[in-house]
């Protein structure tokens, strides 16, 4: 680590403190100092509790939950931190907040993901750390380096290790969108590939599902970045069961599980659902036995490691440290 001058110090929200500490103790380092509580009229307050004059500041918050509180608490660090005269403020968002609001897909929709970037900017934010963003495009509303992790290599670990057969398995993208995603680990793995191409009535409600490849007498792996009411990855679990898979895993990035999501995960086909913890979810779990939680912790404390000595990030891309 560098000399006590521009150390790295660590602050978190209080979207996911205990992912904060995960990777704060990866580093061998404590939490910063920092209160952040809300007042009665609902103002977010956020008090900077030790000196971060020329120091390389990463803040570690979460776009889940009270999704807007956790945003102005994370520009109001930011700002608080810049005014403090930090050298470099990093923003690390493991789930990047609006990135499914990332186009103009209909007239007068709002480009949201863009106008976060540019609050994140605006805030003073230096660099932006997050990962698997639901349209990688997204680093490009930013005038700033973005850092877009992958958890690729640790669900192909994942697969490796709790997954029998896995030499057997094929894996699925529940939608087009995400093809790309899903040959990029069944290449790694050397297995099959399949899709699901699905229609849908509205938002957020699939009405049909149609599967693009054989999957019978084969386990099968889907893969997603996000499962938010996981209405499609019940759907999809059943397709693929009525075309002759033997058993359907669901592996995805971020485990949003809003609404109905644990009542569906439970009435539905689905063996396992394995999430990172870039949201928490450890109350969803003791509802929900088949949720399972890959620990991503390590890559981000990697990330900020490399960062802060000026070491290359693309090693993480292909590689999933211990």
């Amino acid at each position: 680590m560098a000399s006590n001058k521009n150390s790295i110090k660590i602050f978190s929200g209080n979207s996911h403190i205990e992912f904060a500490k995960l990777v704060a103790k990866k580093l061998g380092l404590e939490l910063a100092k920092c209160v952040v509580l809300k007042y009665s009229n609902q103002e977010t307050s956020v008090t900077i509790g030790e000196s971060v004059r020329d120091e390389d500041v990463f803040i570690i918050q979460s776009g889940c939950d009270q999704i807007n509180d956790n945003l102005m608490e994370l520009l109001i660090m930011i700002n608080a931190c810049k005014t403090a005269s930090a050298r470099r403020i990093t923003a690390v968002i493991p789930c990047f907040p609006y990135a499914r609001a990332d186009k103009k897909d209909k007239s007068r929709a709002p480009i949201t993901a863009k106008l976060v970037a540019n609050m994140l900017t605006v805030a003073g934010a230096n660099h932006v750390i997050t990962m698997d963003l639901h349209a990688s495009q997204i680093q490009g509303f930013f005038n700033i380096p973005v850092d877009n992790l992958y958890a690729e290599p640790c669900t192909l670990k994942y697969i490796r290790e709790n997954i029998e057969n896995h030499k057997d398995v094929i894996i699925v993208s529940p939608d087009a969108g995400g093809a790309k995603r899903a040959t990029a680990i069944a290449d790694k793995l050397d297995v099959d590939f399949a899709l699901i191409h699905k229609e849908r009535k509205r938002a957020n409600e699939v009405s049909r599902m149609v599967l693009v490849g054989d999957v019978k007498g084969r386990p099968c792996v889907l893969v997603d970045d996000m499962a938010d009411t996981c209405g499609t990855l019940g759907l999809a679990a059943k397709t693929l069961l009525e075309n002759g898979a033997t058993q359907v895993y669901a592996i995805v990035t971020h485990g949003v599980l809003s609404g109905k999501a644990i009542s569906v995960i439970n009435d539905s086909v689905l063996t396992k659902v394995v999430v990172t913890n870039t949201i928490p979810h450890e109350e969803k779990k003791l509802l929900c036995p088949k949720i399972d939680t890959i620990d991503v912790a390590a890559t981000f404390a990697e990330a900020i490691r490399r960062t802060h000595n000026g070491e290359s990030v693309s090693w993480l891309f292909e590689r999933a440290p211990e």
